[in-house]
């Protein structure tokens, strides 16, 4: 945008709704007397500035050097503060099609308007205010949310849940850190209560736990989960594959080992977004290099899994090497014994699988609803929305453990401060300028 950044309160505008062909398109503007320019380009100007908050005015875009009318509109009027943004702003409703908006657009640069930078919008809402950076970052998981929970998890922290637990967390160091420095500047008196500075220490380590595993279950259903299909070769792994899918995607022959490396494919299980891969059987590989590179990235894929559905050939049964994977330490929680070929033979009573035949289709309606249980155990509407949310979580529950573990009482302090600041960056009262540029420029144009 001409080098243009970030801040100030000149007056932007940029269209908020995709672009392509559609019945309506909206075109959002903000800043200071962005109501005046817009003024100047509308049909019914005194109405217009005449207009309180949270009010519509019909009338018409006109072109500002040729006086002709470019498309009728109504324009949502927002008073300062009482906005988005906390300025005054506009949101204008014209027709969809390329050439309406594209001419509407260009008679607000020609008035006075800049183009917004991406998250601009956002930015001002921050700044001014009216949200916070946990606040903020949740508008962009709402635009960005694929499925129901998703959304649902989004709105939450868009509804200011995660700032308010992030503020009983604060509260809990300050307190702390209050009583520690008490104490170091008065050892000999007896001051009430600052013994318990331990206390407050503890239930923020246990508040901060609580979010980051809630952020677990938000990425699996805002970014997708990894189920990977694993087992020994001819398992039936490609079938049940292609079967989860609805089609045929994966190579099935009765030669073992025609899975030389991964494939993958994207589908929903109740919800959630699943990335589902499909991946080379695993055995002592011979002298074939094609085959150890597929073994070897088979089992950095299920190192990585948060799901794995390990399928045994039930008409072969079960032999070592199935049960040395199903009793590997680690996998237990995140694992799915799938017996297939069952219709072949049955699954024998007790043994801990899921009986499908994944080339009749037969139990992939119970194999669905195990796995949306093992992905969604813990589901929690609380915890961290972003990465850098829970990075930043992580760091200030290091600093707290290191707080625990001092002998000193001199020591205490400045662990308590660094949390403090890692907590104040999650909520942006510490974020540097360059810091949110880089953050909101991920941001729609727009929003």
């Amino acid at each position: 945008m001409n080098g243009r950044r970030y801040g100030g309160q000149n007056p932007i505008a940029a269209r908020a709704t995709p672009p392509g062909r559609g019945a309506l398109a909206l075109i959002r503007t903000s800043g200071e007397r962005a109501l005046e320019i817009l003024a100047s380009v509308f049909s019914r100007p005194k109405a217009l500035l005449a207009a309180p908050g949270n009010s519509i005015v019909y009338g018409w875009i006109v072109d500002p050097v040729s006086s002709l009318r470019v498309d009728e509109v109504l324009i949502s009027v927002y008073r300062a503060p009482a906005s988005y943004t906390g300025e005054d702003a506009a949101d204008i409703s014209c027709h969809g099609g390329a050439a309406v908006v594209r001419a509407v657009l260009d008679a607000l640069t020609t008035a006075g308007f800049a183009g917004a930078l991406p998250g601009e919008f956002s930015f001002r809402a921050f700044v001014n205010g009216k949200l916070d950076l946990t606040r903020a970052e949740s508008v962009m998981e709402l635009v960005s949310a694929e499925t129901d929970a998703a959304a649902r998890r989004a709105i939450v922290r868009l509804s200011g849940i995660l700032e308010r637990e992030l503020a009983a967390v604060k509260e809990n160091v300050v307190e702390a850190l209050a009583s520690a420095e008490i104490l170091l500047d008065y050892p000999e008196e007896e001051i009430e209560d600052t013994v318990r500075w331990q206390d407050a220490v503890e239930q923020a380590i246990v508040r901060l736990e609580t979010l980051s595993a809630g952020f677990g279950q938000g990425r699996i259903h805002g970014e997708g989960a990894l189920a990977v299909i694993a087992g020994k070769p001819n398992a039936g792994k490609s079938s049940l594959f292609n079967a989860l899918l609805a089609e045929d995607r994966s190579i099935v022959t009765e030669l073992p080992g025609t899975t030389r490396d991964w494939i993958e494919a994207r589908l929903l299980i109740e919800d959630i977004p699943v990335r589902l891969v499909d991946t080379a059987g695993l055995r002592e590989a011979g002298g074939e290099t094609a085959e150890k590179i597929g073994i070897r990235r088979s089992r950095e894929l299920i190192d990585g899994a948060d799901l794995v559905f390990y399928v045994i050939d039930g008409a072969a049964g079960p032999d070592g090497a199935d049960k040395v994977f199903l009793e590997a330490d680690g996998m237990k929680r995140r694992i799915i014994p799938v017996w297939n070929k069952a219709d072949i033979v049955p699954l024998p009573p007790g043994f801990p699988a899921v009986e499908v035949s994944a080339s009749g289709g037969a139990g992939l309606q119970r194999l669905r609803a195990e796995a949306a249980a093992v992905l969604g155990e813990g589901e929690t509407l609380s915890g961290f929305g972003t990465a850098r949310q829970n990075e930043l979580s992580i760091r200030a529950a290091a600093a707290l453990r290191e707080v625990s573990a001092q002998e000193s009482l001199e020591l205490v302090p400045p662990f308590l401060r660094e949390a403090l600041n890692a907590l104040n960056e999650i909520t942006g009262d510490s974020a540097s300028p360059d810091i949110l540029e880089a953050m909101f420029s991920r941001f729609c144009v727009g929003k």
